[in-house]
């Protein structure tokens, strides 16, 4: 076996490991919510472990079927499980109320358990699919927008991988000083080239991650532009939201960096001047803020510092967790639940809102629910 040959073939073995692993976790975790749902914790639940309320986190509500291949799938649901959902958390006595409600509840020590639903980046369904049917059960939602989606300039560079992949037959190029030659054609075998390009180009630099999704892009002839202008709201759009009384406009960013992996000046000026953008169209300063990714390598105590010496009231991550009491000393990092499209499941909804999950996945990390 000659040298590339060996670097082909540690390339589809790291790949299927990540395939692997990352089914393996979503097995699990389902297995585990299922268990717990079937076990009734729902109803065995002890009341504190609900807390104050939960912020759901949503991206993409859309209709269409989706294909074989298809990796961001966990980034959206149907309307249909929207409506069940809503459904369903007002059935468990919850009131749905906006970010600033749930603020005011926090601080004034109020009784009823409060949810609140929350779409990141700034997708033209969240107009098209997801309002009508908050507007169906007059129910609020909150949209943080990040600046470049309108402004035609972020690059969805997941979108734009999943893109590049399903067009091409081969890929070749080279992430992190590695090269990587590996068949497409396949639903299998993109879902592997996906697996061994995503995680690489999340490790890496921002702007090497962009020139890498760049570079692909150009190869296999996908237009990034073009992605985010069929994919994201226009400033017309978001005005009409804004006027709309049940939407919230929050704050996302301009190019959804990673705000951890820049440094702070730069992520103070991703933060400011995104918000800055949207004030400029909308009439007044976005007081609700989402980090980009969200997680612990994404948004720090750095981050949380910055959010407030901006002004945020509140700022969100995608940890995941309920709101307790005590969060009102942490409102520039609040956790929130996910509305994942691998988990449309209306009993999941129940277990969740318990708070039983949440314990057990700091103790078992590999459930990924901490």
């Amino acid at each position: 076996m000659n040298k590339i040959e060996g670097l082909m073939r540690e390339s589809e073995i790291d790949a299927q490991f990540q395939v692997w692993r990352e089914s393996m976790k979503t097995a699990l975790l389902k297995q585990a919510l299922h268990a717990l749902n079937w076990i009734g914790a729902p109803s065995w639940a002890p009341a504190a472990l609900r807390g104050n309320g939960a912020i759901f986190m949503l991206h993409r509500v859309r209709t269409e079927p989706l294909p074989e291949f298809a990796p961001n799938r966990i980034l959206e649901i149907t309307p249909d499980m929207l409506d069940r959902v809503l459904h369903r958390v007002r059935d468990l006595d919850y009131d749905i109320v906006t970010l600033d409600e749930a603020v005011h509840r926090l601080r004034h020590g109020a009784k009823r358990r409060f949810a609140v639903f929350t779409f990141d980046d700034g997708y033209k369904d969240n107009l098209t699919q997801a309002l009508p049917v908050f507007e169906k059960h007059d129910a609020p939602m909150t949209i943080y927008v990040s600046a470049g989606m309108p402004d035609g300039t972020m690059e969805i560079w997941w979108v734009a991988l999943e893109e590049i992949i399903r067009k091409a037959d081969h890929l070749e190029t080279e992430i992190g000083g590695r090269h990587v030659s590996m068949p497409a054609k396949t639903a299998r075998q993109m879902d592997l080239a996906f697996a061994r390009l995503y995680w690489p180009l999340r490790a890496m630099d921002e702007d090497a991650l962009r020139a890498a999704i760049r570079q692909l892009a150009a190869q296999h002839g996908i237009s990034i532009p073009k992605i985010t202008e069929e994919s994201a709201l226009s400033w017309d759009d978001v005005k009409t939201l804004h006027a709309h009384p049940l939407v919230t406009i929050g704050s996302h960013t301009v190019d959804h960096f990673a705000l951890c992996k820049v440094s702070e000046e730069r992520a103070r000026m991703e933060m400011k001047r995104g918000a800055e953008a949207i004030a400029g169209h909308i009439g007044e300063m976005p007081r609700h803020f989402a980090y980009p990714f969200g997680d612990a390598s994404s948004a720090g105590e750095r981050e949380f510092r910055l959010a407030r010496e901006l002004g945020f009231e509140t700022a969100t991550t995608t940890r995941k967790g309920l709101i307790f009491e005590h969060h009102q000393e942490y409102m520039t990092a609040l956790p929130r639940i996910s509305l994942n499209g691998d988990y449309q499941d209306i009993r999941l909804i129940d277990v969740l809102m318990s708070g039983v999950p949440f314990p057990f996945g700091r103790l078992i990390p590999s459930l990924g629910v901490a």
